[in-house]
């Protein structure tokens, strides 16, 4: 395991130790108070966001050709599924709502990563909140520390993990649905430590897919995942303690590289996070703003232009 930002083997396996253990601290002892109001004020944006977004693609042919296929099979109507009349079980509302919430590619984007934060963690304790009821300081906290979860194990692996053509949103995003909502139901730090191995058990997200309908399935798999990884261990359900940090564990396994420090980063990556002006993947906005400057600089007509060239990101 090539560990760069810590210099020696040593460092390495220093930072590594307990990760999971430490994560699953972190994840229960954090609550609304320690939050800052900077924080706070991105928590609110993010799930705005996020709730634009699951209405806006929530007639998406996508949406509507997996509620066909998966109706037959739902549970008692237990959660809303944005934007739809449909009333359905709080498994497969987290699953429906983070494929509606990222069909258009519009939901809010974190530089470094290029972790989807809301996606995989809003649908997943919206819903649970919906069917049990949650005070909103709990559920804002649960959020934050979702999302910050998955930014920390997202920032660990990056850029290695993208690099081999895992979808990060997918991947990471399931850590952080199982953080919050095994925050929102009061899991104990062992049942937490078993929350995230049987979260790091279900990677989703291959970057093969994008273009497909199953880029959005990605981030409504790992909120389902989540939650269930959740529900599991909440039962006394166990799984390894060391699931993340392990030799076959999911930093080692699911990347070349790995920062083990970023998983104890005491700053606030919701700080970071970025919220589209445009439809569409982030490292394309750089274009679109290009060609609008130079439309309006030069009154530019389709006519005009003979033809285009453009540098673009490495992706």
């Amino acid at each position: 395991m090539n560990d760069a930002k810590h210099g020696s083997p040593a460092r390495a396996a220093e930072a590594s130790q307990d990760a999971t253990r430490k994560l699953a601290r972190f994840i229960l002892s954090t609550g609304f108070a320690d939050l800052p109001a900077a924080v706070r004020h991105e928590g609110s944006r993010t799930l705005l966001n996020w709730v634009g977004c699951a209405i806006g693609g929530s007639r998406h042919q996508t949406v509507t050709n997996a509620v066909a296929a998966l109706s037959p099979f739902f549970g008692p109507g237990q959660a809303t599924l944005f934007g739809r009349p449909e009333r359905v079980d709080v498994l497969h509302a987290a699953l429906l709502n983070g494929i509606s919430s990222h069909v258009l590619d519009f939901d809010d984007t974190h530089i470094e990563t290029a972790i989807h934060p809301a996606a995989p963690v809003a649908p997943a304790i919206l819903a649970l909140a919906e069917h049990r009821g949650v005070s909103g300081r709990d559920f804002m906290a649960a959020l934050v520390v979702g999302i910050e979860t998955e930014f920390r194990i997202g920032m660990a692996v990056t850029p290695a993990h993208y690099k081999i053509g895992w979808h990060i949103t997918g991947t990471a995003g399931v850590f952080g649905s199982a953080a919050a909502a095994g925050k929102l139901l009061g899991l104990s730090e062992q049942q937490m430590c078993w929350a995230l191995g049987l979260a790091a058990a279900q990677p989703v997200g291959l970057q093969e897919m994008f273009g497909s309908m199953t880029k959005s399935f990605h981030p409504g798999r790992a909120a389902q995942n989540g939650l269930t990884a959740v529900l599991l261990a909440q039962q006394g359900y166990t799984a390894s303690e060391q699931g993340l940090e392990a030799k076959r564990g999911w930093l080692n396994v699911l990347s070349t590289a790995c920062n083990y420090a970023a998983l104890t980063n005491p700053s606030w990556e919701i700080l970071n996070n970025s919220y589209k002006p445009f439809a569409c993947g982030l490292v394309v906005h750089p274009v679109i703003d290009g060609c609008i400057r130079l439309r309006d600089a030069n009154c530019l007509t389709p006519d005009m232009i003979d033809r285009i060239e453009v540098a673009v990101h490495p992706r």
